[in-house]
């Protein structure tokens, strides 16, 4: 079967915490399925071509209300995650040309882990077959008041006029700047809600919503989201 193209695709990976629980696990131990989810997701893509891949790794939201101790445990594995990016070439990331990139308020992490993802960023920043975004310490309203000061700071400075405000100029100070806007967002987990996710760029997003948990979320079901894009007529606003 013939696919229309995704060149871009967002998922918001949601249920790591209940899938452990449902198994009697510690909550923290489904983030680290996750991750390895996330990797296995990436070759799914592959196969279909999709360029870019966008994952919500950590609502600003979670970021203030999770526990410390949790928070602690998903600091050490992207510490695990992106030294292993910086330091092995066997990485996958650089086994498969795949351009880094992050965003959200990344300065409410801690520094050492602002270090690694910048130097993640910068070895991967010549990459150009494949881009991965991780949203982290990310909301979507916060990303649109932190364009507009942006937006506000060069007026009051005298290098924007109110006027040359459009669509294009406040993309430029989104963080996603750069990023095609979603063709599809899927959410696993059973939730049907975007949860401040990309709400700017997902104004004429096709959305899918998955029960399993992110660790259960088969290759199956991934196929069968993408075949019933297919089926969709996207009409942009016509």
């Amino acid at each position: 079967m013939k696919y229309r193209a995704i060149k871009s695709l967002a998922i918001i990976p949601d249920g790591n915490r209940r899938c452990a629980m449902r198994l009697l696990k510690k909550p923290w131990k489904g983030h680290e399925w996750g991750v390895g989810k996330i990797k296995k997701v990436f070759e799914w893509c592959k196969e279909f071509n999709i360029k870019t891949t966008t994952f919500y790794v950590l609502s600003l939201e979670n970021f203030k209300k999770r526990p410390k101790y949790e928070l602690d445990f998903l600091y050490t594995l992207a510490r695990k995650e992106l030294r292993d990016v910086v330091g092995n070439k066997d990485n996958f990331v650089h086994k498969n040309k795949i351009r880094m990139r992050f965003f959200g308020r990344l300065e409410l992490l801690p520094t050492d882990l602002q270090e690694l993802i910048e130097k993640t960023a910068s070895a991967t920043r010549d990459y150009h077959r494949f881009t991965m975004n991780l949203a982290i310490a990310y909301g979507g309203r916060q990303e649109i008041i932190d364009a507009f000061r942006n937006l506000g700071v060069k007026i009051r400075t005298g290098k924007l006029k109110p006027e040359d405000i459009n669509e294009s100029v406040l993309r430029h100070s989104l963080y996603t700047n750069g990023t095609p806007d979603p063709d599809l967002i899927i959410r696993t987990g059973g939730e049907e809600r975007l949860s401040n996710f990309l709400l700017f760029q997902s104004a004429y997003s096709e959305l899918a919503f998955v029960k399993s948990y992110w660790p259960d979320f088969s290759k199956k079901e991934f196929v069968s989201v993408i075949r019933d894009f297919t089926r969709r007529e996207r009409r942009f606003g016509k």
